[in-house]
């Protein structure tokens, strides 16, 4: 199942700090409130939780209007419209910015649903996300781990639930989830590169290099990747080449949060190096 969701982008990030060992984390910051540039995460084809027009008509309406679509996904479960209403209903609260009320709609959706078990998965990871962007990371866990009793080997829902450990610090539980991504998709630069970060937490740097430079080698301008090689490289004591991967974030992804973080990394390494 296909199913990456472009409103909740949890990646490796992190900050040099000045006078410390740095402040890293795995959580990208989610915009307050959503906008419409940042698109809901739609259901993956295939799976649908439901199918027809109005349900097509709903999720449509979402990626421009989150206040419409909850009009219409209202009206709409008023005369029937089911599970297809219901969930539009959830996505379109997490884009008036109540990912709380829109994931525990989704979690009794995807409890109660008649549709396939990749479906349910699917919803049930989407309730994870919600929490996440609500800030509770316990409860995301509990969804993602729902998510994969119905998908049990679905690499994107093992990476989501080794975001959600690594922003729990369960960085062991988290490199477990990835070992077991990669041995389905051993080409999936993103795994690498969370690896690589897990690994960094573990102190086991030799192994986090060893993974970094994997996933750059599968995708050099990967800018979460170099990102993270900065910051592994500054822990190794090479600050030129920590600098060079800052700017490379900065060049290849001008307008992320990566680049955000490297242009602030590059700021406060000018203090002198970060110490442990």
């Amino acid at each position: 199942m296909a199913r990456r969701s472009p409103f909740l982008a949890i990646l490796v990030v992190g900050v040099a700090a000045a006078g410390g060992a740095g402040a890293w984390w795995w959580l990208r910051p989610v915009p307050e409130p959503m906008v419409a540039a940042e698109p809901l995460p739609l259901p993956p084809e295939p799976p649908r939780i439901a199918d027809g027009p109005d349900y097509d008509r709903c999720l449509a309406l979402l990626r421009d209007d989150s206040e419409e679509a909850l009009r219409f996904a209202t009206a709409w479960d008023q005369t029937g419209g089911g599970e297809g209403a219901r969930h539009c209903h959830a996505l379109a609260l997490i884009g008036m910015g109540e990912p709380d009320r829109a994931a525990e709609r989704l979690e009794r959706l995807a409890m109660g649903s008649r549709a396939g078990s990749a479906a349910r998965a699917a919803v049930f990871g989407q309730a994870a996300q919600a929490w996440m962007m609500a800030g509770d990371a316990n409860r995301a866990f509990a969804a993602s781990t729902l998510a994969l009793t119905f998908a049990p080997n679905d690499p994107d829902l093992l990476v989501d639930r080794s975001v959600v450990l690594a922003h729990m610090s369960r960085y062991a539980d988290a490199l477990d989830d990835l070992e077991r991504v990669l041995a389905v998709d051993p080409e999936r630069a993103e795994a690498h590169v969370f690896r690589a970060a897990a690994l960094r937490h573990l102190d086991r740097m030799e192994l986090a290099w060893q993974a970094i430079e994997r996933a750059l080698t599968l995708q050099p301008d990967n800018a979460e990747g170099l990102l993270e090689r900065g910051i592994i490289r500054q822990r190794r004591g090479d600050m030129v080449g920590a600098r060079a991967d800052w700017r490379r974030v900065m060049e290849v992804a001008p307008d992320s949060v990566a680049a955000d973080l490297a242009e602030q990394n590059l700021s406060l390494a000018e203090f002198g190096p970060a110490r442990r």
